[in-house]
Parts: structure tokens; C-alpha cells; sequence
């Protein structure tokens, strides 16, 4: 199992965009959301809104399969993720169905107790 640390750039002025997206993902759409988890083997998840001189952030950090879960979100044509996938690209500009040329984010250090 392997953990993702991610940020994601908020459009200026879709700070409140993102909390109604994150309202509604954990409220009348939980459902799909979970199932959307358990696709890739999704263990736990949290995000977040970090708000910067540099502009606004979402935090998302998840505990799975990382790679799993990247393809589910890509390659599933399911209602919800296609909603969800066009949810991250308005409130961030990411396109989820495009994989990024870019390295994922180096882990550090994951302290288990």
C-alpha cells in the first residue's frame, strides 16, 4: 500500500467552487465516492484548501494503491467519475483523463507508529 501526497492549483476565484465540490463529493454523491475509494484499493482520504500568498490550493492525501487509483480515475466511464473528473478540471485546471508527463510527488517520510 502506498500513499499520494498531491496540490492542485484552485482557479482564482473558485475557492468556494472547491468547497462546494468537496460538499457535495462527500455528501449526495458519497456513494459513488466511496466506491470510487474502493476501486483503487483506498484506504483512507483527506483534502484540503490551503489558501497562499501565491494563490489557493487543494491538498489531497490518500492512502491505497496510487497507481490503481490514477488509472480508475483516467480510464472509468462510470457517471460519477466522468463527473467527477470534469469537477477537478473547472476548480483546478488538472485533467484527471490525461495522465501528467510529470513525476508523482517523492514521499519523504511515512511514519507509522
Amino acid at each position: 500500500m502506498g500513499v499520494f501526497n498531491g496540490m492542485f492549483p484552485i482557479q482564482a476565484g473558485k475557492e468556494e467552487d472547491a468547497r462546494a465540490f468537496a460538499a457535495e463529493t462527500f455528501g449526495a454523491r458519497r456513494s459513488g465516492f466511496e466506491a470510487q475509494l474502493a476501486n483503487g484499493d483506498i484506504t483512507r482520504e483527506t483534502w484540503a484548501l490551503q489558501e497562499t500568498p501565491m494563490g489557493s490550493f487543494m491538498l489531497v492525501w490518500f492512502e491505497g494503491d496510487v497507481e490503481k487509483a490514477f488509472t480508475h480515475l483516467a480510464t472509468d466511464g462510470s457517471e460519477f467519475t466522468t463527473w467527477f473528473r470534469a469537477r477537478v478540471l473547472d476548480v483546478t485546471g488538472v485533467d484527471l483523463g490525461t495522465p501528467s508527463g510529470d513525476p508523482p510527488p517523492a514521499v519523504l517520510i511515512d511514519y507509522r507508529a
